[in-house]
């Protein structure tokens, strides 16, 4: 008998996810310099995993010895198994197939004695300045970074053994060196040109191994839900403090001897991480700079086209009608127009914003400077707690602040996710009000990647409760128990959120046990929250008919009798990063359709400030359910999740549909023939 699964695990879920990406990598289809950048992104991924979800496995470990101890032995064989995967992928794929363009990733041998010459210059003129050596003694062992480079030189010194750890200065340089030589460009890791150095550095020594190594830390932050003081104080103290997190994970390459693994992990204490045989180079990611980018070994460009380059004013568009910008096919002109136009207009007199993940060089950030410093009232709600952004984040933050701008920093026991902002300006002796509403980062870096869905609107339903939500968040606390019924159209995660959506599968429910048209099509990052599974599952049982597209994490079991029969789920990795989050209810032939920044997560719905909006416009509406429906029917990209196993895509079939490509065209045919 079939024992009933209920939930899938997700961080078993999450490395299915992050095993797609590497499959991106094998595909023969996919440009080839593409295919090192998913590699770089595989990589990246896995770091964060050991750096944030390993630390929480193990915690549970130790509450749950019996069924964690399970997991997490399906945890370390998964990951393994990837790791051979991406070997083979880079040694047997992709390795010749650059060569056969002329370019030759040298890799675990010796480099040609023609560029001998060259590569020592380097050493000498760039890399010695960073060079670090430090003995490997248990009496003094020094720290190891996070995610930092260590070579082991393993040396016989006098008819002793000695080893030293030399650092690779892949923080301070470039990780590649490239030349031209007889036709053919080389690439080259830094780490082998230490590596040929080794003699000069320890001159009166036998070299009997130099070997790879890396250790990768626990990056949680310890912020409590309550302080006092200045929290950008006290997180600038706790983002100093994160790189010396325990340990998580020692990276190590083939051929290691055993006892010189036993003396790392004895001198460094690294009982308690994972001890993993990696390849013979850590820090892949690195890929992400490979230094050599012929464009016909990358996609072909699809230049973004702009809804608002035949208009003088952004504003008077959008009192006109809604539209959304559909990132990155659209151009995200119209998002930094929308805040450079307010920083000039001299009718604008408030501005107001979340900024959650905040660019290295952001236009918006400077927008509000001279919105500012023009004399406009600006308020910005910046998370602090962005993980891996913090520091960006004060940064701009201090800047913001130093120009006039105020800054509203985070809020104890919650992170706002919101991506929402609010322009008011004065005409005719009253504010008229414009917002945008998004569902990712107002980052024009990422939006370049990433695929989203900003809303312009003048709707006051949806924008008197903007302001209601800034307001609030003026307050920096958790909402209070009469303030709950605070909002009506907008869904606000403390507030409404999660009542509407469970009311929404409700109506879909009741509609289907009516014999009246229902279904539910819903578009995620990750979908983990119990609550809201089990109520899709109640749908499924009742009749409604469940399409999920779920790009990460997915709890949920699909296809299961009497309990989801009648869900389907799908994953989508492709070009861009699917990130926009879409939620349509047939509700009897009356589509109701929301956009937002929530998943399904317990961190979103109970930790969270998340903002979900409808889309009221009928031709705005019937656009994105186009969109929703091409994802879903997705052949080349998508892969079953349930089952069917993980399924393979369709690449190779020519005739498979592509949603990317379809959206891409199907947008532009309608803007350019608007």
């Amino acid at each position: 008998m079939k024992i009933l699964q209920q939930w899938n695990d997700r961080d078993i879920s999450w490395l299915q996810f992050n095993g797609r990406v590497l499959e991106e990598a094998a595909g023969p289809e996919v440009p080839l310099l593409e295919r090192i950048n998913f590699l770089a992104i595989y990589s990246s991924n896995l770091d964060e995993f050991y750096r944030v979800r390993m630390p929480v496995i193990k915690a549970i470990g130790k509450l749950e010895p019996g069924s964690a101890t399970q997991i997490t032995d399906v945890v370390k064989e998964l990951i393994n198994q990837q790791q051979q995967r991406f070997g083979a992928i880079l040694g047997e794929q992709i390795l010749p197939a650059l060569r056969l363009q002329k370019i030759n990733l040298v890799y675990n041998e010796p480099p040609p004695e023609g560029i001998r010459a060259m590569l020592q210059a380097c050493f000498f003129d760039l890399l010695a300045a960073y060079i670090v050596l430090v003995p490997l003694t248990a009496a003094q062992p020094a720290f190891l970074e996070n995610n930092k480079l260590y070579m082991l030189a393993d040396l016989e010194e006098d008819a002793r053994r000695s080893c030293y750890l030399v650092s690779i200065p892949s923080d301070k340089t470039p990780r590649f060196l490239h030349t031209v030589y007889e036709g053919i460009t080389y690439v080259v890791f830094i780490d082998d040109i230490i590596r040929m150095h080794l003699g000069l550095i320890f001159k009166n020594a036998v070299i009997k191994g130099a070997y790879n190594i890396k250790i990768t830390r626990d990056a949680e932050l310890n912020l409590q839900d309550e302080y006092e003081g200045d929290i950008a104080v006290k997180i600038e103290e706790e983002i100093r403090k994160r790189d010396f997190g325990l340990a998580t994970r020692l990276l190590y390459p083939p051929g290691m001897p055993p006892e010189l693994l036993h003396t790392i992990v004895d001198t460094y204490g690294l009982q308690g991480a994972n001890t993993t045989a990696g390849g013979y180079y850590h820090n892949l990611k690195d890929f992400f700079s490979f230094p050599v980018k012929p464009p016909a070994l990358l996609y072909p460009p699809e230049p973004p086209f702009s809804l608002v380059s035949k208009w003088t004013s952004l504003f008077e568009l959008i009192a006109r009608k809604d539209f959304i910008v559909h990132t990155p096919y659209c151009s995200y002109d119209a998002v930094l127009r929308f805040f450079n136009e307010a920083a000039i207009n001299p009718e604008v007199r408030e501005v107001y914003t979340t900024l959650y993940r905040v660019a290295r060089d952001s236009k918006i950030a400077n927008a509000l400077i001279t919105a500012a410093k023009n004399g406009k009232k600006v308020t910005a709600f910046v998370e602090l707690k962005a993980r891996f952004d913090e520091e960006n984040n004060i940064r701009w933050a201090k800047t913001m602040k130093a120009a006039g701008v105020k800054i509203i920093y985070s809020i104890p026991g919650l992170k706002v996710h919101a991506k929402v902002a609010l322009v008011r300006i004065h005409r005719e002796g009253r504010l008229k009000d414009f917002g945008l509403f998004s569902t990712g980062n107002f980052n024009e870096a990422s939006a370049r990647v990433y695929t989203d869905h900003i809303l312009f609107t003048a709707r006051p339903e949806l924008l008197r409760e903007l302001e209601l939500l800034f307001i609030f968040l003026a307050k920096r606390r958790k909402p209070l128990p009469e303030e709950q019924s605070l909002f009506n159209t907008l869904l606000v995660a403390q507030f409404n959120l999660k009542q509407q959506f469970l009311h929404r599968v409700d109506v879909e429910i009741n509609n289907a046990k009516r014999g009246l048209p229902a279904g539910i099509t819903i578009k995620l990052n990750n979908l983990e929250e119990e609550a809201m599974i089990s109520k899709l599952y109640e749908a499924s049982c009742a009749g409604v008919t469940v399409n999920l597209i779920i790009r990460g994490i997915c709890r949920l079991v699909p296809g299961v009798e009497n309990l989801s029969g009648r869900i389907k789920v799908k994953r989508i990795v492709d070009r861009y990063l699917e990130h926009g989050r879409l939620f349509l209810f047939e509700n009897n032939g009356d589509p109701q359709l929301y956009l937002g920044s929530a998943d399904w997560m317990n961190r979103n719905l109970y930790r969270r400030i998340e903002v979900c909006f409808p889309v009221y416009d009928p031709g705005l509406k019937k656009e994105l359910i186009t969109i929703l429906q091409m994802q879903w029917e997705d052949e080349a990209a998508a892969v079953w999740i349930g089952d069917e196993a993980q399924g393979i895509p369709l690449r190779g079939n020519k005739t498979a549909f592509r949603s990317q490509t379809a959206i891409y065209l199907y947008l532009k045919e309608k803007y350019e023939n608007e």
